[in-house]
């Protein structure tokens, strides 16, 4: 037993003692904690609980063995933890090592460790350190697990600024990504501090640059105000078409508008998608001249009748010759699909004016066929065109075929499709002609055998 100098009387007058004993408990059973804790821990515990205290390892000591090849502190979890501590000190490379592995453990770490220990370093390192474009990858991913509001005061900052960097491959990598934060920025930010610099994107001299801006203001245009998308773009957008080296930034080009065509002014739509996918198809690229065969389609319901008769059918029975097979076939197609809308009218003229009404009044929304359904012409590692689309799982572009909806919209269908609306009204004409026939050969009187004449035999 040990002794205690506490006095436990209760009488001032008696003297007190000088110890008092108390008996300890026996010590406990430690040998049920062993189930308790994890494998790799065991030994380590064992050495900590040994018999002679002598031979029990300190704490560094124990941190130093837990952390071995194998031992239970070696994972991502602790390392990360580790080199945020220590990563002011760190190398150039060796930052720049942690920050391409970090995007990929950050789905294994806790929200709030990503939130609170993560984020503020990855800050730290773009305004005081060079770390470029490597931390947007992690940046985006940490947030996710942010609000609007905390989204707002610590992501969209860095952004803006990161959008006035003169390093390419931050410019490009921001573009690639921006799906991300678009739904963040409000319009006045896009307008007068993100617009600005990526226009000048269209006049670099990497294509791929040029690529990924002109696919980046399919996600830009919602926000832009009258002045940057019917003015600033609508130029950018015609020298790239014209004076492109690449074909398939002038194909991309085409594409992008067909895309964003809703969005446009009427009177912008009037002056500049009909010219435009005009000298679409007149491009020697081949995709470039389908794109405007499919640009004319997706926009059809912008176009009057006078403008269907004199400007776009012209323009696409040009393309009935074309050497390319597949370029033929789509102007086929859509050549089909505005004489049935013509033809329309012309059975019923009362459509004309809500087919005008549809011109005016149509609103942004309907913009999604085009946009959903069209692909992406880009130049692979080995400079050859391949061509991406947009919806997975689609087919090649010389495979699928399009059908024009009453609304509209552009669908990618298979060949295995039920009859389309011109199918329907070519056999609904097919059926009327039969009927006509059928009734003039009723009227017409039943003649009895020609007589033939007589003829003077030699």
């Amino acid at each position: 037993p040990r002794y205690s100098q506490s006095y436990m009387g209760k009488d001032p007058n008696k003297p007190r003692p000088a110890y008092i004993y108390i008996p300890l408990s026996p010590p406990p059973d430690l040998s049920c904690l062993l189930f308790q804790i994890p494998k790799s821990l065991v030994p380590h515990y064992c050495e900590l609980v040994g018999a002679n205290p002598k031979l029990r390892p300190s704490p560094s000591k124990f941190l130093q063995n837990c952390s071995r090849m194998g031992g239970f502190l070696d994972n991502k979890f602790v390392e990360t933890n580790l080199f945020l501590e220590e990563i002011q000190i760190k190398e150039p490379d060796e930052r720049q090592k942690f920050f391409q592995e970090l995007s990929d453990n950050l789905d294994n770490f806790p929200e709030d460790f990503c939130r609170h220990k993560v984020l503020p370093q990855l800050l730290m390192a773009f305004e005081f350190g060079s770390a470029g474009a490597i931390i947007l990858t992690p940046l985006f991913k940490v947030g996710k697990f942010l609000n609007s509001q905390e989204y707002q005061q610590k992501i969209i900052p860095v952004i803006v600024k990161m959008f006035s960097s003169p390093d390419r491959a931050m410019r490009i990598r921001l573009l690639q990504q921006m799906e991300h934060f678009i739904h963040y920025l409000n319009e006045p930010t896009v307008n007068t501090q993100i617009f600005p610099h990526v226009v000048h994107g269209f006049l670099d001299t990497n294509p791929a640059i040029r690529e990924q801006t002109v696919k980046s203001m399919l996600l830009l245009a919602p926000k832009l105000n009258e002045a940057n998308l019917n003015v600033e773009l609508m130029k950018h957008f015609a020298r790239l078409q014209a004076r492109d080296d690449e074909g398939p930034i002038r194909c991309n080009t085409t594409v992008c508008l067909g895309k964003i065509g809703p969005y446009l002014s009427a009177s912008t739509r009037q002056n500049v998608l009909i010219s435009a996918f005009s000298r679409a198809t007149k491009d020697p690229f081949a995709p470039s001249r389908a794109a405007g065969v499919l640009g004319f389609a997706a926009t059809h319901n912008f176009f009057s009748m006078k403008e269907c008769a004199f400007k776009i059918l012209p323009v696409l029975c040009t393309l009935t010759v074309d050497h390319e097979k597949t370029v033929r076939d789509q102007a086929f197609k859509a050549i089909r699909s505005f004489m049935t809308k013509l033809e329309t009218v012309s059975e019923d003229p009362g459509q004309l004016s809500e087919l005008g009404e549809t011109i005016l009044t149509t609103h942004k929304s309907q913009g999604v066929g085009f946009g959903l359904r069209a692909w992406w012409f880009v130049l692979n590692q080995g400079g050859q065109m391949v061509a991406e689309d947009c919806v997975p799982g689609l087919a090649h572009f010389a495979n699928p075929f399009i059908r024009t909806l009453t609304s509209g919209h552009l669908l990618f269908l298979s060949g295995s499709a039920g009859p389309s609306k011109m199918d329907l009204a070519r056999k609904k004409r097919e059926e009327r002609r039969q009927e006509i026939e059928a009734r003039r050969a009723e009227k017409k009187p039943a003649k009895g055998p020609m007589k033939l004449g007589v003829r003077k035999l030699d």
